[in-house]
């Protein structure tokens, strides 16, 4: 459990340096990729919140006490979509300031994404007899990539 809350709090950690050292891009190009970027992070997780209930999710990897496998929706493509999301709508930030070490801060963040993934699958491996079989047909993060 304590690397659940590590996990959670670098996410959070990470999150929060990224967004607070912005400076603002003037350039054009940053601009629309930044928008382009937070609205795809936007619309990934109001799909992600359309298909699963508010109550079943979780900000530490453990499968709550309850939950149930959600494999419709935006779910039939992607495992972790509201990963996807922080990491879309992060990617915004970056766009409007990428900084080497910004960038570096936002791999750093898809990393520990990736982890809290693995951990978090390998919960829903033992509670989901069925998850096996999802898992071998979906993608982590990005469909038909990752």
């Amino acid at each position: 459990m304590a690397t659940s809350w590590l996990l959670v709090a670098l996410q959070f950690l990470l999150i929060g340096l990224l967004i607070v050292t912005t400076q603002p891009a003037v350039e054009v190009l940053a601009i629309a990729l930044a928008a382009t970027f937070a609205a795809a992070g936007g619309a990934v997780g109001l799909a992600a919140l359309a298909a699963n209930r508010p109550g079943n999710f979780n900000i530490r990897p453990e499968v709550k006490d309850g939950a149930r496998l959600v494999m419709h929706g935006i779910y039939a493509h992607v495992r972790h979509p509201m990963y996807s999301a922080v990491l879309l709508a992060l990617l915004a930030f970056v766009a409007l300031d990428a900084r080497p070490w910004r960038i570096g801060a936002w791999i750093a963040l898809a990393a520990v994404l990736l982890a809290k993934a693995v951990r978090e699958e390998r919960y829903l491996l033992a509670r989901f007899p069925e998850y096996a079989g999802y898992r071998a047909r979906t993608h982590r993060f990005i469909p038909g990539v990752l």
